[in-house]
Order: C-alpha cells, then sequence, then structure tokens
C-alpha cells in the first residue's frame, strides 16, 4: 500500500495538477520538520508509486500527493542536466528525499530578509553543497534558499518533496558570483 494517495501528474509542457485536498482546520496539527522528513522518505522507498510517475526526457515532471497534516508533497522527475534554479518556500519549511539517481543541492547558510530588497551580497562562506544519493534527504526551515539540480549526463534522478504550510509563493532568485537578486515571485498555480 502507498505511503502517500496521489492526485495528478504533469509535465513541464503538460496541464497543471489539481489541488490535493487538505484535511479541515483543527483536525491535524502541523506536522514538524523531522515528520516531513520521515514521510518524504517512506514514500522515496515506495517503489510502486515512484515508478506511477511518468518520466519525460526533455523536462521535469510532477505528481502532487497529500503530505501529513495538510502539508503538500510533490513527487518529481527530473532529466538530466535539469535544475530548480534558486529559490526559497515562501517561509514554508519542508523536507526533500531521493528516490532514485542522484541530485545536488546547492544552499545558503544565511537567513535572508524577505521582504525590502532586490539584490543582496552574499558574505564569503554561506555557500553549501550536498549530494543527495538514492536514499538520502534533509529538512529546513522556512527561511532556506538553495537550489536542486540533476547533474548528470545520463541518468533520470526522482525525489520526493514535502511543504508546510503548503507553498503560499516562491521567490525565484538569479546569482552572479556573490550578488543575490530577486528576479520573480510565483504564486501557486504559475509553477504548477
Amino acid at each position: 500500500m502507498s505511503s502517500a494517495s496521489p492526485a495528478t501528474a504533469v509535465s513541464d509542457s503538460g496541464s497543471a495538477p489539481e489541488a490535493a485536498s487538505a484535511p479541515a482546520p483543527g483536525k491535524a496539527p502541523a506536522p514538524t520538520e523531522a515528520e516531513l522528513l520521515d514521510f518524504v522518505r517512506r514514500t522515496a522507498a515506495d517503489a510502486e508509486l515512484i515508478a506511477s510517475l511518468p518520466l519525460d526526457p526533455e523536462g521535469r515532471t510532477w505528481l502532487r500527493l497529500n503530505g501529513p497534516g495538510g502539508s503538500e508533497a510533490w513527487i518529481i522527475g527530473w532529466p538530466p542536466g535539469t535544475g530548480t534554479g534558486w529559490h526559497d518556500h515562501g517561509g514554508s519549511y519542508g523536507a526533500l528525499a531521493t528516490a532514485g539517481g542522484r541530485l545536488t543541492e546547492q544552499s545558503l547558510a544565511a537567513r535572508l530578509p524577505t521582504e525590502g530588497w532586490k539584490t543582496l551580497e552574499l558574505a564569503d562562506g554561506v555557500d553549501r553543497e550536498r549530494q543527495l544519493p538514492a536514499g538520502s534527504g534533509r529538512a529546513f526551515g522556512p527561511h532556506h534558499v538553495h537550489q536542486v539540480l540533476n547533474e548528470t549526463e545520463e541518468e533520470h534522478a526522482v525525489s520526493v518533496h514535502a511543504y508546510y504550510p503548503p507553498l503560499p509563493l516562491m521567490r525565484r532568485y538569479s546569482r552572479t558570483g556573490g550578488l543575490l537578486r530577486l528576479e520573480q515571485v510565483e504564486r501557486p498555480g504559475e509553477w504548477e
């Protein structure tokens, strides 16, 4: 039996998935970062569910899931050479786990202001890089800024992500050396 119930699968060029229903307010306590990490790890280990994600050689594909405690979750397929670009999760905390292949996460070990700036000069030593082979995962807080990449040339990667509260927005950034620039703020429906 699956550890999560799928809603809809789509690709970068497909239609938007339908929203997964959340429990009624007051019915379930908010999940902790540790609970989200446990969920993404268990889901990543569910071979049948992971295999239900259609893979596209040209673009990322995804399947939306109902996460624990009203969180939103996604299984994401990463063709070789794809990535997210620098972004945050609009104040949501979360977790990710690699189900297949290998991903690289580049992140900033700095708490950035969420408003009132367009360009920031980053201090030396804030860059972090982590390899996420199949079976590995990590949780992150609400101020996490990162990019996730499949740097391989031949192998698809698949990962599971969960966020709480469900993503209210995502801020997209560009980076040139030590300068980080806010480029776009996306709302739900704009990235789906």
